[in-house]
């Protein structure tokens, strides 16, 4: 891949919740550092002040940890080429404007930003699009145009500037993406962008190349609304005479239907996450930690976004991603998500955990609800009902009986099996079930159904009787698991309380 040290970052800007999108981006890069010995960065690009949002720095940092993938230079962690926020780096970048302008390869641009709107206002109408480059930089308030006199004057009264790389005219760039492969776009196509602000700011474009070379980044991994940026930066790296790190741009994560892009009115819309935490300042939104997703569950999913193995194999560990992990099989093409294909991966997870695990997780929720059971008996209750679960607030609804008697029943299970003959069935098997010992499930269910062979009952009626008045409802795993469960007390109590209930019933 290369004979330098690999060294890739993750330089997400502060300015609101963190996309799943770019969770996978810092995933990407991550399982790329981690599967050739390398380093993980992690940058913040706050250069766009106007923009910045309190509280998304911390947010971006605890997503990624939720998300299992260690930093291992950053804000938090420190390193040696700190600083690792860019707002605490603006010497360094005017230091490299003025080597740009010092070369030739930069300008300055002393047009008011209403002129350059009123510039576009008009290419618009006429059908055009505005472009400040070799073709109109010579007509523009400039130090093409300006003596040098001049430029000295109106930078030295405070006027406003900013700083223009000066593209070359007529030529082509020729460059290699390592998921898309060689490109070639000619100078003519492109404008001079701003690289730095009279205010101090470097823009995106000045910052992310100077703290890539400062920084020693071997592979910049990232999205692909970068790539028009790419011949740019190809450029920047040319004119400073460094050598370019490797690129390579990530497709697409799609919404589940339709055109376009995933956004948050997406998953609004549908109903899921599309933030890996609950996002709690000014819009909130909801995020895969507060959904219940497990974050190995949540990183497996995202992992095959884009990515795959080249196998049918569709559980990995974070180690086993590590280990399989290459940016040559991600591919071109945009990955739509699959919100239920998010829930499989959950369940998946879900089920390869231990009853214990699961009741320990489980645990906190049931004490909320106000019951404190042992954990040897929440163990045995979630053993019970685990299959018909997928997340841990599944367990709930799924064991909600163990813990609250019927305080009503269901309307179409009474319709059909409740009669006048109940009461006096209920009654015997009242009876019965009060002198089994032990009532342990096998036991208790073997004496009743041979209660139910003498007495020539109906196997089917008795037990759905049994049932309704136990749970509410023709629901839950074994019957007689439910009433080892519950006990011997609370199973005649609520026998007695369903008898009276329907009893009354017209």
């Amino acid at each position: 891949m290369t004979d330098r040290k690999v060294r890739v970052r993750f330089a997400p800007s502060p300015t609101g919740p963190l996309h799943i999108g770019g969770v996978r981006t810092a995933l990407y890069n991550f399982l790329f550092a981690r599967h050739y010995g390398g380093d993980f960065i992690l940058r913040i690009e706050d250069t766009d002040q106007a923009r910045y949002v309190e509280g998304a720095e911390e947010y971006i940092m605890e997503a990624l940890e939720w998300s299992g993938i260690k930093v291992d230079e950053g804000v938090r962690e420190g390193g040696p080429h700190a600083p690792y926020r860019q707002s605490e780096r603006k010497e360094i970048y005017r230091q490299y404007a003025m080597d740009l302008l010092d070369k030739g390869d930069a300008y300055y641009a002393f047009d008011a930003p209403e002129e350059l709107e009123k510039l576009r206002e008009d290419c618009e109408a006429r059908g055009e699009t505005f472009n400040y480059g070799c073709a109109t930089r010579g007509k523009m308030l400039n130090s093409l145009t300006l003596s040098d006199k001049e430029v000295k004057q109106r930078t030295a009264s405070g006027q406003q500037y900013v700083v223009r790389y000066r593209m070359p005219d007529n030529e082509d760039i020729y460059f290699t993406d390592i998921i898309r492969g060689d490109i070639v776009v000619n100078t003519s196509t492109l404008d001079d962008k701003v690289l730095f602000k009279s205010d101090g700011m470097p823009t995106y474009h000045l910052a992310n190349i100077v703290d890539d070379h400062l920084m020693e980044i071997s592979h910049v991994i990232r999205g692909e609304e970068w790539l028009p940026s790419l011949p740019l930066h190809v450029m920047l790296y040319r004119s400073f005479g460094w050598s370019a790190p490797l690129f390579a741009h990530l497709p697409l994560l799609l919404k589940p239907t339709g055109k376009g892009k995933l956004s948050k009115r997406d998953g609004d819309k549908m109903g899921f996450p599309v933030f890996p935490l609950y996002w709690p300042y000014g819009e909130t939104a909801t995020g895969y930690r507060e959904e219940g997703y497990f974050p190995e569950a949540f990183v497996n999913m995202l992992a095959l976004l884009g990515w795959n193995p080249g196998t049918e194999k569709e559980i990995f560990t974070m180690e086993e991603l590590i280990e399989a992990f290459s940016i040559d099989r991600v591919g071109k093409s945009g990955s739509r998500f699959d919100p239920e294909k998010a829930r499989w991966f959950n369940t998946r997870y879900f089920q390869m955990k231990s009853d214990e695990a699961l009741a320990a997780l489980f645990m906190p929720v049931v004490n909320e609800k106000g019951y404190n059971p042992s954990v040897e008996a929440l163990v045995k209750a979630v053993s019970l009902v685990r299959e018909r679960a997928g997340f841990v607030s599944d367990l709930w609804k799924e064991t909600d009986f163990f813990f609250i008697a019927p305080e009503a029943y269901d309307q179409e299970v009474v319709k059909k099996r409740w009669n006048e003959d109940s009461p006096r069935i209920i009654s015997e098997l009242r009876t019965v079930v009060s002198g089994i010992e032990p009532l342990y499930s096998d036991n208790c269910e073997r004496i009743v159904k041979e209660w139910i062979s003498e007495r020539g009952l109906s196997t089917g009626t008795v037990l759905n009787l049994f049932r309704l008045l136990i749970v509410g409802a023709s629901r839950g795993p074994h019957l007689f698991d439910i009433v080892e469960w519950i006990g011997r007390d609370e199973t005649l109590r609520r026998l007695d309380n369903g008898v009276k209930h329907l009893s009354q019933q017209p």
